[in-house]
């Protein structure tokens, strides 16, 4: 059985950075494209700070879901996701379930595990490795 569960983890792997990237479009989607709807974004100008953090995660959400330059987007997305936890959650208090920043960091470490894991083979960096 351990055979046939490793021979999966690969696949895992895509899984796992294809949910992370929607997840992460999800937020930019709601702030950009105003879907979903979420109160809070209604008035969002794209010059705010909150603006920008849309667009790279429409931008890095698109990508990363892809599996297109994973390494070196999930480094940058990595280091959006510590910023963010930093600016907004951690001046609230040191522990991230009381400060509301558990998605914040766990964004990052989950960003810089793919910096070293690479994307899965279901992923267009695997599809241009292979030609």
């Amino acid at each position: 059985m351990h055979k046939t569960i490793t021979a999966w983890a690969p696949g895992a792997l895509s899984v796992l950075r294809i949910y992370t990237g929607l997840l992460l479009l999800e937020h930019g989607t709601a702030k950009i494209l105003g879907f979903p709807a979420v109160p809070s974004f209604a008035n969002l100008q794209l010059g705010s700070l909150v603006g920008a953090s849309g667009l790279i995660e429409l931008v890095g959400g698109v990508v990363f879901t892809l599996g297109l330059f994973t390494r070196p987007v999930a480094f940058i997305l990595s280091g959006f996701a510590a910023a963010a936890y930093f600016m907004v959650s951690a001046p609230r208090g040191f522990y991230p379930i009381l400060n509301n920043g558990e998605l914040a960091s766990l964004f990052s470490f989950v960003f810089i595990y793919f910096v070293f894991t690479g994307p899965g083979p279901w992923s267009l960096d695997a599809t241009m490795e292979r030609k």
